[in-house]
């Protein structure tokens, strides 16, 4: 079956044992770190006959940041950075999804980290559609969006002795989305 045979159209769930949304950010100047958070949850509404009806939702968990390293993990929860305990959550909604051209999609959207809101455009690629092992429809979605984290109130620093900073004030988001559309009773019921 080619993609154009499939219905889009409808309400899709992230599958977060095949997402990974993370981030990487600049360390002491010369390497990368890398992270994730492990509890995601998502949901998508797609309507492509009338595209400007359609909706994104992500919610991670700030508990569950994942850097590889216990010790970084529990400085970024803490209120030096995401403050997990005040505000669990990091959440994105979308204000609106439009088609820049084929598989290339640009979502606008409110971010809220900690207590702060912004608008951002986030560019989405479509990676495809099939149907796994099990029968469900399978969609991919990948993408990137670089933002300054001090706009979010995560401003901790601590200056090098040879100049900059430990961590880079640019942070690029990363987006790998497996979404499975609600299908059968549970879409007749609806």
């Amino acid at each position: 079956m080619t993609q154009e045979e499939f219905d889009l159209s409808g309400d899709w769930d992230f599958d977060p044992a095949h997402t990974r949304i993370g981030f990487s950010a600049k360390h002491a100047m010369v390497s990368t770190v890398r992270g994730a958070f492990n509890d995601v949850a998502g949901a998508l509404h797609v309507d492509l006959d009338e595209p400007e009806n359609s909706t994104a939702e992500v919610v991670l968990r700030v508990a569950s940041v994942d850097t590889r390293s216990a010790q970084r993990d529990e400085h970024l929860r803490s209120a030096d950075f995401f403050d997990a305990e005040t505000w669990p959550d990091i959440v994105f909604r979308s204000t609106r999804i439009e088609e820049v051209s084929e598989n290339a999609l640009v979502v606008f959207g409110e971010l809220t980290i900690r207590d702060v809101t912004k608008q951002i455009t986030v560019p989405i690629e479509f990676t495809g559609v099939h149907r796994d092992a099990f029968g469900a429809l399978r969609g991919g979605f990948e993408g990137t969006r670089r933002l300054d984290r001090r706009e979010y109130g995560l401003e901790w620093n601590m200056p090098l002795d040879a100049g900059g900073l430990l961590v880079s004030e640019k942070i690029t988001l990363e987006f790998e989305i497996s979404a499975v559309k609600r299908e059968g009773a549970s879409e007749e019921a609806a």
